[in-house]
């Protein structure tokens, strides 16, 4: 009988930064089945077996710590430069992760993806080591949770800037793309009427 080795550490980095002006208010504040959708995300990376799991606010930072409740032994981080867009989450988000030489990689994961599941979140961390890049696809159409391994957050961090996050990073390196669509949903919530039923 083999062992399978475990599992390099993989933390898991939600971006809950924005104002959500398509849907009219702060994504992390939208109430959806009962919670938040940052508490929600933030437990989906969680169970899906990422430590730490951190989260960056901006827009609504005070509101979600008042409100907050299912927070818990996940970290929250504010980014102050928020307004510029995604790509400061992002890098600020790596840089908190930086001095933690035992993580392997981060899995990415947006707010506004509340059909994104702890099953989509182990697939995707099972192929962690520092030099991976690795994103689910939906029915051959990338999507989210998106891991990248150590070696590449330098790189991405150069290039994340306003909305674009680590697109362009992505499209300049060679990514597996890890199906998910049977048992995840990677549809953004850009709009109140894109939450699922």
């Amino acid at each position: 009988m083999s062992v399978r080795a475990p599992r390099p550490p993989v933390a898991g980095l939600l971006l809950a930064a924005g104002a959500g002006r398509r849907f009219g208010m702060p994504k992390a504040l939208v109430r959806h089945r009962g919670a938040l959708l940052v508490e929600s995300a933030a437990a989906v990376l969680a169970d899906g077996g990422c430590s730490p799991v951190i989260v960056v606010l901006g827009a609504c930072a005070e509101e979600v710590a008042e409100k907050k409740s299912e927070l818990a032994g996940v970290r929250t981080l504010v980014n102050d430069d928020w307004p510029t867009g995604m790509g400061s989450s992002l890098r600020h988000g790596l840089d908190a992760l930086a001095g933690d030489p035992e993580l392997a990689a981060a899995l990415i994961l947006p707010v506004d993806t509340p059909g994104i599941t702890a099953a989509a979140v182990r697939r995707v961390a099972a192929f962690a080591s520092p030099s991976a890049l690795v994103q689910a696809s939906y029915s051959d159409v990338r999507g989210h949770p998106v891991l990248i391994g150590r070696d590449h957050w330098a790189g991405v961090r150069e290039v994340a800037v306003e909305d674009r996050g680590a697109r362009d990073y992505l499209k300049s390196h060679v990514v597996a793309e890890i199906p998910c669509e049977d048992i995840a949903d990677g549809t953004d919530a850009d709009r109140p009427e894109d939450l699922p039923d």
